[in-house]
């Protein structure tokens, strides 16, 4: 079998930045540690990152997983962004702007790859996190959406998972997914970033719902009726939006919906259940 060039250079290891230092960008940058790459996990807060630094580990969000060897955190970009091959962005969808707008004029002509799994629209605009991206860095860096059913404590215990990375260029996707295989985690690429984007933000409204149907205890064939319906109505907003069906069908859609609305582990479907057992409306 022949060797394409571009998997022989993946083999080697990437200078990689991951920006947000929550449980879902810790958990990626262990990850991405773990597969042989040198990272620095970002955190704004200079206290957090003495803490983590001292403890090596993110005890606040994911407690009893040590940090890799090749894995560092620091809270200032300025000394981060010169020295990387690529950023991943994985702050929540509100600081997800001001976030590309920082490291904007910090990439070197080193850096020529940029991704997020980031999940959610952009509040202030109601745009999509991909258009958001293309507006603030432009053309010349690649950008690519990650996304699909994870859980943050399950991805840094390296239990299987399989995620979607999505980009216009197909190369720039399976740039993501070659710095990603590793182990018992698989990233599928692909080039529809609207349905990968509307699919990972739009199953969280379903999956308060379903959190709000068992905390009322409405049963199981109002669960399941709730993640079908809201299934369809995914397919409809997404078609609406220019996203392909058979994206939706997949882990960046279904898959997503499917785990974020039957496991307690997803905070929205805690946040239904709790806002249903506290008797107060939202």
């Amino acid at each position: 079998m022949s060797v394409s060039l571009s998997s022989m250079l993946m083999k080697q290891p990437k200078e990689i930045a991951v920006l947000g230092a929550g449980a879902w960008g810790t958990a990626l940058a262990i990850h991405l540690s773990k597969a042989g790459h040198r990272v620095t996990l970002w955190a704004h807060s200079a206290a957090q990152v003495r803490v983590m630094t001292s403890q090596n580990e993110n005890a606040r969000y994911l407690t009893g997983i040590t940090f890799p060897a090749t894995l560092s955190v620091s809270d200032s970009l300025d000394d981060l962004m010169p020295h990387v091959d690529a950023v991943l962005v994985v702050v929540p969808s509100s600081a997800f702007k001001q976030t590309l707008q920082k490291i904007l004029t910090q990439l070197s002509d080193r850096c020529l790859h940029v991704a997020w799994a980031t999940k959610g629209f952009d509040p202030d605009s109601q745009c999509l996190l991909h258009q958001i991206a293309f507006d603030v860095l432009g053309e010349r860096i690649g950008l690519t959406v990650l996304s699909g059913p994870t859980f943050a404590d399950e991805v840094a215990r390296g239990l299987p998972t399989a995620m979607v990375s999505a980009s216009k260029e197909e190369s720039e996707a399976q740039y993501w997914a070659d710095l990603f295989h590793f182990d018992a985690f698989r990233m599928y690429t692909q080039t529809d970033m609207v349905g990968v984007e509307i699919g990972g933000a739009y199953k969280n409204i379903i999956a308060i719902a379903t959190g709000l149907s068992d905390g009322l205890m409405l049963g199981a064939n109002a669960r399941a009726a709730l993640i079908s319906r809201g299934m369809a109505e995914m397919m409809r907003f997404g078609q609406a939006m220019g996203a392909r069906p058979e994206t939706l069908m997949g882990l960046a859609g279904l898959g997503d919906l499917v785990l974020t609305c039957t496991d307690d582990l997803s905070r929205n479907r805690r946040f239904g259940k709790c806002l249903a057992e506290s008797g107060q409306t939202a």
